[in-house]
């Protein structure tokens, strides 16, 4: 099944900018299609495979913060080449 996700890190301390840095650049060297834009990064593939990638990335960045917030949206489709028709 393929999913897509929307996720935004926001981390409650000083450093915030390298740990969002630091999130990304691990969503990106990874086998998964991955677009950004200045709000939040979105990342598409197979479910089976993407959330262990997932689980392990948001418990390692986690373990380097104080507070951190993750908001996350999922959705059951590969929304990757999506295009407005509008």
């Amino acid at each position: 099944m393929e999913i897509s996700i929307d996720l935004t890190l926001s981390p409650l301390q000083d450093d915030y900018e390298k740990h969002v840095i630091e999130f990304i650049k691990a969503l990106r060297i990874s086998k998964f299609t991955v677009l950004e834009n200045p709000l939040s990064t979105q990342i598409f593939g197979n479910y089976d495979e993407l959330m262990p990638f997932l689980n392990e990335l948001i418990k390692s960045s986690f373990e380097n913060q104080d507070i951190c917030v993750l908001t996350m949206k999922v959705v059951k489709t590969n929304r990757s080449k999506y295009e407005p028709h509008f």
